[in-house]
């Protein structure tokens, strides 16, 4: 079956706040701290998790469009082993996997974790990191529940 509209109508005709959280997302986590094509991988990584196609799509494009190596977006998947990525990226990589998965040994992000997210970042772009991480997670649900369509434009993906 091939579907042709996303299920929600456009989220942010129904509820306008959504563009000014949006926009106040986007502007908190291009505060420089923090390069686009890591919070790019991330979210990217942070599609793969929850299987979300549109999500995978969206940040594979980005990454293309600022130039990252196709081995490096191929390689995100498995990025553990990939020679790639830099040991900042790994982190966030590896932030964005323990916020969204269960350890059912201990807590999702334990102390050697941050530990080592500070040696890689300051307080500020650590906290950008994080609101990336969050960006990606507040807008998780509309891409799982809403479906919109892979490969559209924010201005095309919403059923009117």
């Amino acid at each position: 079956m091939t579907t042709t509209e996303s299920r929600l109508p456009n989220p942010s005709v129904l509820i306008p706040e959504l563009k000014d959280i949006g926009g106040a997302l986007y502007k908190a986590t291009g505060n420089g701290t923090i390069p686009q094509t890591t919070i790019s991988l991330l979210q990217l990584r942070a599609g793969q998790i929850v299987g979300n196609t549109y999500l995978i799509v969206l940040h594979t494009r980005d990454l293309r469009k600022a130039g990252t190596a196709e081995e490096s977006i191929t390689a995100v998947a498995s990025w553990r082993d990939a020679p790639y990525f830099t040991d900042a990226e790994r982190i966030a990589l590896e932030l964005v996997e323990s916020v969204l998965t269960p350890n059912p040994s201990g807590e999702r992000v334990p102390d050697e974790l941050y530990a080592r997210a500070s040696e890689q970042y300051d307080d500020k772009a650590l906290t950008t990191l994080v609101m990336a991480i969050g960006q990606v997670c507040f807008f998780l649900p509309l891409a799982l529940i809403g479906k919109p369509l892979p490969g559209t434009s924010p201005a095309e993906q919403w059923r009117q």
